[in-house]
């Protein structure tokens, strides 16, 4: 028996939404990852339009056993908006259910474009990314004080999405920071050669498949190696990759890894002046 929250788990007494689209953010795999809000709009909607390529089918205990549900892997926009404009013009509540957060790579925004055009109230709903699911595995902060303090979501070129040429892999790697790299297994070995211009070859990348998802697996292994690790798995698609420095741990310098947020030798609004003891 799985545990992660089903309808029953819910408040009894959820509010009804008013008739609009509710685009939420499943997060990377795991039902328990949905935010609260998420859990209790999905639990109240009259419809689910959910990517069931991307979207645990798990994820639907949670909705009313009397709504109705439809997958759109298989279909286009063209096909999935005119369902949700006709049900929300019926008075009825749709959620438009997405893997991730909505931020990244979710093709929201030519429908909330369209939404928009059409006058059907809409809602975003945020959810966890793939990358913090990722840190949060690996134990991780990507942002360690004194060796690096910018994360990077990119991911290369490919047949579906042309990245803009100021976005290239090769430029952005410049900057060695902590790099999330999506929706790039394809092209991994493409992506290796252009992070390696910049990032040395014993650079840790963790190797994230289907990160949240109960077959998740994480590989660390130097940026020489990702290439022939990514094709040794047979990964194509639901990969994520993490390359940083950050990713060091032990060998990161402590004194360097330190916060001054809570240093005795800091001072700030809330600890003004505070004597150290």
């Amino acid at each position: 028996m799985s545990d992660f929250a089903t309808q029953s788990d819910l408040p009894k007494s959820l509010p009804a939404l008013a008739p609009a689209v509710y685009i939420v953010g499943a997060g990377p795999g795991d039902p328990d990852l949905l935010t609260v809000k998420a859990q209790k709009i999905l639990a109240a909607a009259d419809a689910i339009l959910f990517a069931d390529s991307l979207v645990p089918i798990e994820i639907l205990q949670l909705c009313r056993p009397d709504a109705e549900i439809i997958r759109t892997a298989n279909k286009t926009l063209e096909e999935i908006l005119p369902m949700m404009i006709e049900k929300v013009r019926s008075h009825l509540s749709v959620v438009r259910l997405h893997s991730g957060d909505l931020s990244l790579y979710s093709a929201i925004h030519e429908q909330m474009q369209a939404l928009t055009e059409a006058e059907i109230p809409f809602e975003v709903i945020p959810g966890i990314s793939a990358f913090q699911a990722a840190a949060a595995k690996l134990k991780v902060e990507l942002t360690v004080p004194g060796l690096v303090q910018t994360i990077i979501l990119t991911r290369i070129s490919g047949r579906a999405s042309a990245v803009p040429s100021a976005e290239e892999l090769s430029s952005l790697a410049a900057h060695q920071a902590s790099l999330c790299l999506y929706l790039s297994a394809r092209m991994v070995e493409e992506s290796q050669a252009k992070l390696m211009e910049h990032y040395p070859a014993d650079t840790p990348v963790a190797i994230c498949f289907r990160v949240g998802w109960p077959d998740e697996k994480i590989w660390v292994v130097p940026l020489d190696q990702m290439a022939s690790v990514t094709r040794r798995e047979n990964l194509i698609r639901t990969t994520l990759y993490v390359i940083s420095p950050a990713l060091k741990g032990a060998e990161v310098n402590a004194s360097q890894a330190r916060s001054r947020l809570y240093d005795p030798e800091h001072s700030h609004l809330f600890r003004p002046n505070r004597p150290i003891r």
